[in-house]
Order: C-alpha cells, then structure tokens, then sequence
C-alpha cells in the first residue's frame, strides 16, 4: 500500500498499477483523523484507491466557525443533507437538490437559498423546504426559475440559463453575507 498527503486530504493506494476502482471516505464530525486514514487504508488494502477529505479542518486560511456549502445537483441534495446532520455549517445553497427524508430532519437545518429550475425532478423539493424550514423558523431564500431547466447554472452545457444564473449568484452571494461572512463579535 502507497499512502500520501494531499494538501488536507489524505490517499491510500493499493500495491500495483491501476487504475483502480475509488472510494471517497468522508469523516465523521472529528474531521480527517487517524481513524479515517485507517478506513483508507483498508480499503487500499482489498483494491481500491481510497481518499480521505477534510471537509474544512487543518486550514488555517478558512474559519472552521464560518461555514457555508454549496452543491449541485447531487451536490444539492448533499449539502441538504449535511445540513441537517451537522450543526457547524452557517448556511448552505443548494442548487437543484431533493429535499432529505425524513422531512423533520429539515428542521434542523441551517439557513438555506435555495435555486431549482421550474420543471425538474427537483423541483418539489423548494414546496417542501418552504413549508419545513418556515415552520421551524429557519431564514431561507428559496426560488425557482419557470424557464430554467435542470443544470441552468452551469455555463458549460445547452441548458445554461443566464438570467437563472446571474440572479441566483446574486442571491448566494447576498446570503452567504449575511449568514456566513459575519465574524465574531
């Protein structure tokens, strides 16, 4: 087995050339620790290429209390589901992600903004996180873009949608001021 730091994460090869078939080993909230370079090097061990990430920690350039994530697609429903489970996380902007399940665990989310477009398998998931997140008192900014339509963010693919995505940018970026760039009092 061939083990290296990259920057804060940490790769566990298995013996041989590859390529090799991956697994990303995300830690619990500890951070990256020895227990987790373990996890990779046991998958190393039975063939597999695995990396441990450190989400945010060992990084002396980002304040580990002022932490915003953002995803799309299945990156959205990530960091929909992050926030429920981790309390360390300021807001979160997910982009075209489902809403988790079970729904009373949206009622302990962060602040969301939150941008769908307007017909997509998605799209549902902004009603639901409307209604949770008001009923729980959670700031949120939620929208969806009639003539947008799934990907509208990405300025690399046809369904790159301008308007969708400047105004939801903008959105972010006002959010993320709020909620996240404060700093301690």
């Amino acid at each position: 087995m061939r083990t290296q730091s990259l920057g804060s994460s940490y790769l566990a090869l298995p013996d041989g050339a590859g390529p090799n078939p991956g697994v990303v080993v995300v830690h619990e909230a500890s951070g990256l620790n020895d227990n987790i370079r373990d996890i990779c090097g046991r998958f190393a061990a039975e063939g597999y290429a695995a990396l441990g990430v450190d989400l945010f920690q060992g990084r002396p350039e980002a304040d580990a209390a002022r932490i915003g994530a953002i995803g799309f697609c299945l990156g959205g429903s990530i960091v929909l589901t992050w926030a429920c489970t981790d309390n360390r996380l300021a807001a979160i902007a997910p982009f075209y992600g489902a809403a988790p399940k079970p729904r009373k665990a949206i009622r302990r989310m962060c602040p969301v903004v939150g941008s769908w477009p307007g017909k997509d398998f998605t799209t549902k998931a902004a009603g639901i996180l409307e209604t949770e997140l008001t009923a729980a008192g959670i700031p949120h900014d939620l929208k969806v873009y009639p003539g947008a339509k799934h990907a509208f963010f990405n300025d690399q693919w046809r369904a790159y949608h301008p308007a969708a995505a400047a105004d939801s940018w903008q959105r972010v970026l006002a959010f993320f001021a709020e909620h996240v760039r404060p700093g301690p009092p």
